[in-house]
């Protein structure tokens, strides 16, 4: 037994067994002492208040030892409460965290690295025209996307003003965007306009204490856009043919740097950098008359101040840029609806040995010289997607007589496995199983074999035994070892299903310059509120 002195609300010396005994345990017996409720009382061991955790840890663990001194104060029952719900809120924030980091990792492993989507979409990876790119090797591509879909979310809790949560968010997305081989890094601007996000949460977390580290990142922020934006913003004025879609940006960066100067004592130098950021400010001001006219034609507010401004208060270019944008949206649009029929296809023929789906555009090219569809995929499937190989299977009468069987015998599963399903379904109902199985051997589908069932006088709703129709077990497995048709149960479970999908939709909700599209009100406040600073700071110079 070990002696602990204890003073405060109740005075004296407690026995305990520091490596049996936990927080919560020695706080009751406090608060049974001293007449008081255990979640009034508060336990101080070395300077530091001793928390529960989860309950389990022992005081020897917490390094509490033999005639250790712990004072017990005694707090009201609200501000117990307060703290409890403070303690649980940061637990569930700090899961959350933890939720998102996991599920951009799994999201990017697979859209990646060629595996057959889980989801009816596909991730992929665009330049500023909206066409797909390759970048680098598969793990650059894999940190790339992490990278974004992360910094997707951070911006969006940025405009849920959810400043300190972006922050966190911001922080994966640069650890996930420092994977990624830096030579291809340098030909996006999304790094460095992480760094600009990062030091927005800053300022408007209004942490002076971050000020070192906002001046290194603005330094690298401004390089890489600089480096990526090509001399005078000319790259990306080509990419976005004529379009000034970064001024909000640059507005935004110069506004920063000038708050970082100022509060470094450099006030020519704020001076600078926040009278350039007021004069791309008033480019960015929308007259009330161009906006009425978009407006007036049937565009949303919204879209049409960003027209506008993208394209530097010219209506006739805003409408023309519209239109454009509609007409994007219109083939995006066609575009993922074609991609989610190709998965449903893909997910038809089933993964190769290491997990990939099949490459439909190597399917095409051997239905181009004559092979049967289902045929060229499961030989693609059967030689990880090798042209080559597969063709040599097809032209092997043997090889090419296997497959066929396989395929259909497949086939005969699937069929078997949804025929099972509605069986199943129509018996939870009430339905008779031998009736129900004759009615579905009868039609084939469940809206038929309920018409059979519902028109049936004799049918007396009980359950009974019957047998299944006719065809392979569902547990059978093929030669190749591809259980056909049932989930991955372990694979299922380890998904966050509902966090990828929203980091997903997040990331399909942006477009090619959604990082540039930024309401600059807060901006304006801040340029208007640094100068006249300046201003005061000037005065008391003389």
């Amino acid at each position: 037994m070990a002696k602990l002195k204890l003073a405060g609300t109740w005075s004296g010396v407690l026995e305990v067994e520091l490596e049996s005994w936990t927080v919560p345990r020695l706080r009751e017996e406090v608060a049974r002492r001293s007449n008081f409720p255990p979640d009034s009382i508060n336990l101080i061991f070395a300077g530091r208040v001793l928390r529960d955790g989860d309950g389990n840890q022992k005081l020897g663990e917490l390094g509490v030892k033999n005639n250790a001194k712990i004072l017990a104060s005694r707090i009201n029952a609200d501000e117990g409460k307060s703290l409890k719900e403070e303690l649980m809120a940061e637990e569930q924030r700090s899961s959350r965290l933890s939720r998102l980091k996991a599920a951009a990792t799994a999201l990017a492993k697979r859209h990646s690295d060629g595996s057959l989507p889980l989801e009816d979409f596909n991730i992929e990876l665009e330049d500023q025209n909206g066409k797909k790119v390759s970048l680098g090797s598969e793990t650059d591509q894999r940190a790339i996307m992490m990278g974004l879909m992360l910094h997707a979310k951070g911006k969006q809790l940025i405009r849920s003003e959810q400043y300190k949560d972006a922050l966190e968010v911001l922080a994966m997305g640069e650890n996930a965007f420092s994977l990624c081989d830096s030579k291809v890094l340098e030909r996006i601007d999304n790094a460095p306009i992480l760094q600009i996000d990062m030091v927005w949460c800053y300022f408007m977390l209004r942490d002076i204490s971050l000020l070192s580290v906002a001046g290194v990142r603005l330094a690298k922020a401004r390089e890489g856009i600089e480096r990526a934006h090509g001399k005078d913003a000319s790259r990306v004025r080509l990419l976005q043919r004529g379009l000034t879609p970064e001024v909000a940006l640059y507005l935004r960066l110069e506004l920063l740097e000038g708050v970082v100067a100022y509060h470094n004592g450099q006030f020519e130098k704020s001076r600078e950098s926040l009278t350039s950021a007021q004069t791309k400010l008033c480019k960015l001001q929308v007259s009330d008359e161009a906006l009425s006219l978009l407006m007036s034609m049937g565009y949303k507010e919204h879209e049409s101040k960003r027209a506008l401004k993208m394209n530097s208060q010219d209506v006739e270019s805003a409408i023309n840029f519209l239109v454009e944008e509609r007409e994007r949206k219109s083939k995006k649009h066609a575009e993922d609806i074609q991609r989610r029929n190709e998965i449903m296809e893909q997910k038809q023929y089933g993964k190769t040995a290491l997990g990939k789906a099949v490459d439909l555009h190597r399917v095409n090219e051997l239905v181009s010289i004559g092979f049967a569809r289902e045929l060229a995929a499961e030989a693609l499937r059967r030689n990880e997607n090798d042209t080559e190989k597969a063709l040599d299977d097809l032209t092997n009468p043997e090889l090419n007589s296997k497959i066929q069987l396989d395929i259909e015998s497949r086939k005969r599963k699937r069929e078997h496995q949804r025929a099972e399903a509605i069986i199943a379904e129509l018996e939870s109902m009430g339905y008779e199983r031998s009736k129900v199985v004759a009615a579905v051997n009868a039609h084939g589908t469940r809206s038929g074999a309920l018409n059979q069932l519902l028109a049936d006088p004799q049918e007396n709703a009980a359950p009974s035994s019957g047998s299944l129709p006719q065809g392979a077990p569902s547990s059978s497995v093929d030669a190749d070892g591809v259980n056909e048709g049932q989930p991955n149960t372990h694979e299922a479970e380890e998904r966050d299903v509902a966090t990828e999908k929203e980091l997903a939709e997040e990331l399909d909700g942006g477009d090619s310059i959604s990082d540039y599209d930024i309401n600059v009100t807060k901006e304006a406040d801040a340029v208007n509120e640094y100068l006249s600073l300046l201003e005061s700071a000037c005065i008391n110079e003389t």
